[in-house]
């Protein structure tokens, strides 16, 4: 279908890479519709001939910003002024029909049956269900739509500094006009979502179509170490814990498999952050920050040696088959013991770091009630050494087994 496009935006490199791993996710479950990126000028060179090799059409904007601080700063996510630029996707005339995805989606199995539901589709938001989620939604691209876009932005701004503001108050009628335009939430699945309903996600889990790594961690903060097949955390990360780990794993097998050897060739001997853990770091899986370029993070070209040792782990085949994936089973299959041991292995990293870092104890923990307890958890507050902690976590994932 060449009049139909999935669509994604990237305005740096962190997001050329999730891009990327999105569009060859597309790919591998055997899409038949054109891929579109459209990128801002911060993109730098060799990203934009990587997103060549994968995109059908690499198209750059400008960058807009809401210039909204205040409903950003309410929101602590001054980082998302610049997803305004997403309503540029509605300028994309050469197509009758597109889906958008953000770049922080991963795509598990073929979704083209969403080109046959209209404008505006999107899946319910997890944090307030009566609003769509922008991650993913169906749209046609029309200069009109467009102009009245811009002009609603200038004239009433958004309620929450970003794109999802402006689109929901646009598509006002979404929550009760017309229930065919609402997506199931297999389409947009959230990590938020995931822990915070852990019986829907056992019972329906299985079904998810697209994965949606929602908050400020994306899975390119993390680093991954080939050998052991394992992804780091880095100490930007309040709530590692609500990026599931299957999923982030996938996440960065796909990435080591498809999109590191086109970013390999495109920078040449030019120095970038693969994201790789190097060969000489130590066992323990220390957290690291986003902007150290020792101790442990790849950066610069990877060596052959981190390729190699990936192959080894993962083969040569296609990284979706099943035979080859490392640890990632069907979400039917997953259990929520190994679950709540992995969420062990993040406290003892706490409780080793506090003992690195702090010799003095926490103050005791407040009690709160159930509902404040909820809305922390929701909100990515995560007591690890309290309330929340991996004993207290067991415990309620067994009553959920039983």
């Amino acid at each position: 279908m060449s009049d139909q496009a999935f669509v994604t935006l990237a305005t740096n490199d962190n997001y050329a890479k999730g891009a990327m791993v999105l569009g060859q996710s597309l790919r591998n479950h055997s899409t038949t519709r054109k891929l579109v990126v459209l990128i801002g000028p911060h993109v730098a060179e060799p990203c934009r001939d990587a997103l060549h090799s994968v995109f059908d059409e690499v198209i750059m904007v400008d960058v807009m910003d809401s210039c909204d601080a205040a409903n950003l700063a309410l929101m602590k996510r001054p980082d998302l002024g610049v997803t305004i630029t997403k309503l540029h996707c509605w300028t994309l005339v050469q197509y009758s029909k597109c889906v958008f995805m953000d770049a922080d989606t991963l795509v598990l199995s073929n979704i083209d049956e969403l080109f046959e539901r209209e404008e505006l589709s999107a899946a319910p938001d997890p944090g307030w269900p009566d609003c769509f989620n922008s991650g993913v939604f169906v749209f046609r691209p029309s200069k009109e739509t467009h102009e009245e876009l811009l002009k609603f932005c200038a004239e009433k701004g958004s309620f929450d500094g970003g794109d999802q503001g402006v689109l929901n108050s646009y598509f006002n009628t979404w929550a009760t006009a017309d229930i065919s335009k609402h997506l199931p939430f297999i389409y947009n699945l959230s990590s938020i979502a995931i822990y915070s309903y852990l019986p829907a996600f056992k019972q329906y889990g299985h079904d998810a179509k697209v994965v949606h790594f929602l908050g400020k961690v994306k899975p390119w903060n993390y680093s991954y170490d080939a050998q052991r097949g394992e992804v780091r955390g880095h100490s930007v990360s309040p709530d590692p814990c609500q990026m599931h780990p299957n999923y982030l794993l996938q996440w960065w097998q796909l990435y080591a498999a498809s999109v590191l050897p086109l970013m390999q060739k495109a920078y040449g001997d030019a120095p970038f952050s693969s994201g790789f853990v190097n060969q000489s770091s130590p066992v323990r899986a220390r957290r690291v920050g986003v902007n150290e370029k020792q101790n442990g993070v790849g950066w610069g070209r990877c060596s052959a040696g981190e390729v190699g040792s990936f192959q080894a782990v993962c083969g040569n085949g296609p990284v979706h088959s099943p035979q080859q994936m490392v640890g990632v089973e069907s979400i039917s299959q997953v259990s929520f013991k190994q679950l709540a041991l992995a969420l062990s292995a993040f406290q003892g990293e706490l409780h080793q770091d506090a003992r690195e870092q702090d010799q003095f104890p926490p103050p005791p923990s407040q009690r709160v009630s159930s509902e404040e307890r909820k809305q922390r958890w929701e909100a990515g507050q995560i007591d690890y050494l309290g309330d929340d902690s991996f004993s207290n976590i067991e415990q309620k994932l067994n009553s959920f087994l039983k």
